[in-house]
């Protein structure tokens, strides 16, 4: 049985090259009406997202949800952790293709020392759902407490 469903429709209008998308419904309706078009994809965004951006969103979120739980699992819950999630859309065989993730993290976590942070941030890589969706996908981190 499923944690939980959601879904999101995009209607594409038009070729690729002067097409328009445009996330219609989403399950919580904070996707909706959003475009999208190959130009915002692959030069600049004009206000429109596209998969990469919205993959970025998903991993950056998913992974400080994976690791907050892990830190608390450690009973060293985080005062406050910021993640980036920076995609990569490249040819791979001519063929355009998610290659990469790189994470940042930047955590306030009190009491932690670095060595600590690093393992349970590893422990936290093998637990975000994300992580484990685009796992064909070169996956880095970059992580590192605050003051």
């Amino acid at each position: 049985m499923s944690i939980a469903v959601r879904n999101a429709t995009t209607t594409w209008d038009g070729p690729l090259a002067s097409g328009t998308g445009t996330i219609g419904s989403s399950s919580s309706g904070s996707l909706d009406n959003l475009e999208a078009t190959w130009v915002s994809r692959t030069e600049a965004p004009g206000g429109k997202t596209s998969p990469e951006e919205l993959v970025a969103a998903a991993h950056s979120s998913c992974f400080s949800m994976a690791l907050a739980l892990t830190l608390g699992e450690h009973k060293t819950p985080p005062q406050q952790l910021t993640v980036t999630a920076e995609v990569h859309l490249d040819a791979v065989d001519d063929v355009p293709t998610i290659t990469t993730s790189n994470l940042t993290i930047r955590a306030k976590v009190p009491g932690v020392d670095a060595a600590t942070f690093a393992s349970i941030v590893d422990q936290a890589a093998k637990l975000c759902p994300v992580s484990r969706l685009i796992t064909g996908a070169k996956i880095s981190i970059d992580a590192a407490l605050e003051d």
